[in-house]
């Protein structure tokens, strides 16, 4: 595993900010100070951060988190607007997004501290389906909507299949139920504006087969291992370490022998 991986893995810092923290000089790895990423490190190589060892990885987790309108979905804004990392309760490990929601929009954003897990979630090959509720300003014909299904071109933007049907009508508004799979910038805004419509509401009901509920605004709620691990399947639940006990990870990583648990506990 390159050694800005296996940082980011035992929380931290992201990758990019371990090749910072390389050139700094702040990383030895078997008592050699390194120069460079580009490096590999194995079960039981001896990783010194900034004097202390390296943490051992935490098991991928993942979180669900109701977010607020009027935060913005980065570790840092340049504008100083708040973030939906300061927002989080203070017990939780560092954390990435899987996706991301603009300054703007509400509801289910996904949370994990493997960056693996992310990308692998991110993939619109994985089908992993974006469900919103949507109230915009206007009317829409039903006939235009189903012409999203087949997918549709905007200011040389491709954007794959949409599913869209109107819920209701109240006053000038309509609601709508919104399904992508890809999840490209502003995707929803940006169609709905393509027929005529104003998005003065967004939120994102359930990202996969993970879903809002009753998570309240702000709220944050870990996800099970069993579940994740049904809902990723063995291949790929395999491949991201989930279908190991947090004691087997250890073993592992420690590149020793120990029992081998079969129930999938979390």
């Amino acid at each position: 595993m390159r050694i800005a991986k296996a940082m980011a893995r035992a929380g931290l810092c992201s990758r990019r900010e371990a090749e910072r923290w390389i050139a700094d000089g702040r990383v030895s790895v078997n008592g050699k100070l390194l120069k460079t990423p580009a490096i590999e490190v194995k079960p039981g190589d001896k990783v010194i951060v900034d004097g202390k060892p390296l943490p051992s990885a935490e098991p991928p987790q993942l979180w669900r988190y109701h977010k607020p309108k009027g935060v913005v979905t980065t570790h840092s804004d340049p504008e100083g607007r708040p973030t939906v990392f300061e927002k989080l309760p203070p017990e939780m490990p560092r954390v990435i997004s899987i996706g991301r929601l603009d300054f703007n929009t509400e509801g289910l954003l996904l949370l994990t501290n493997d960056g693996a897990l992310a990308r692998h979630m991110e993939l619109p090959i994985n089908g992993w389906v974006r469900r919103y509720r949507v109230r915009a300003k206007g009317r829409v014909a039903p006939d235009d909507l189903a012409k999203l299904k087949d997918g549709i071109t905007i200011d040389g933007v491709n954007y794959g299949p949409v599913e869209a049907m109107v819920d209701s009508v109240q006053g000038a508004n309509t609601w709508l139920t919104i399904a992508i799979r890809e999840g490209k910038n502003r995707e929803v805004r940006n169609v709905l504006a393509h027929l005529g419509l104003t998005v003065n509401r967004l939120i994102r009901v359930s990202f996969g087969p993970f879903q809002l509920l009753d998570l309240q605004p702000g709220a944050v709620e870990a996800v099970r291992r069993k579940v994740l691990v049904a809902q990723l399947g063995p291949k790929a639940a395999q491949a991201l370490g989930l279908s190991e006990s947090p004691e087997e990870r250890k073993v592992r990583q420690a590149g020793g022998k120990g029992p081998v648990e079969k129930d999938g506990r979390s």
